[in-house]
């Protein structure tokens, strides 16, 4: 799976099967104002957490001196993003991780009893917030080449992800400026 470089075509198109038949999955990291600041398609059979590193490996937030900001405040995902592997890359570059742990997780946790270690934060409040991605990703499929995948090649569809997002900074831009 190649999320690094947008403009190496994917051997496999990002097609790959899921419940529904043959699909792609859009993976986005979403500001609060549900504006997207990188995106990536992947097979459908793919899961969520392997993009998230290499979709915050290409975050680049402008500003006006100095280099652009790499590191988010916090993140907000849900229960496919709970693996250790993605809090410890977090915890190490000081972003804040607002998501949940699993059942089962926790289960393990109390299981091994104190070398379990503590239950992990969570900011229950902040989590609420997750809700833009998910109004994001209503905003993408309203788009028919976008919810039906029309296109065959995966540059192709990753581009009217992208156009789909240049036209979302368009319109909040011209809501700021009226």
């Amino acid at each position: 799976m190649n999320y690094t470089d947008p403009a190496v075509e994917q051997p496999d198109h990002a097609v790959g099967r899921s419940r529904g038949g043959l699909s792609t999955k859009i993976h986005q990291l979403v500001d609060d104002h549900r504006l997207p600041m990188v995106v990536a398609v992947a097979p459908g059979q793919s899961g969520d957490a392997p993009a998230l590193l290499p979709l915050l490996s290409r975050l680049r937030v402008a500003r006006p001196l100095g280099r652009p900001r790499t590191r988010p405040d916090a993140v907000r995902g849900d229960k496919a993003y709970s693996a250790r592997a993605i809090r410890a890359h977090l915890r190490d570059r000081g972003i804040r991780a607002v998501i949940p742990q699993p059942r089962d997780q926790q289960a393990h946790r109390k299981r091994r009893g104190s070398r379990g270690g503590r239950p992990l934060g969570f900011d229950a409040v902040e989590y609420k917030g997750r809700n833009v991605v998910e109004r994001r990703f209503s905003d993408v499929k309203q788009w028919r080449g976008l919810a039906t995948r029309y296109d065959k090649l995966a540059i192709v569809f990753r581009a009217a992800v992208v156009l789909n997002a240049v036209i979302a900074w368009t319109q909040r831009c011209l809501q700021a400026m009226s």
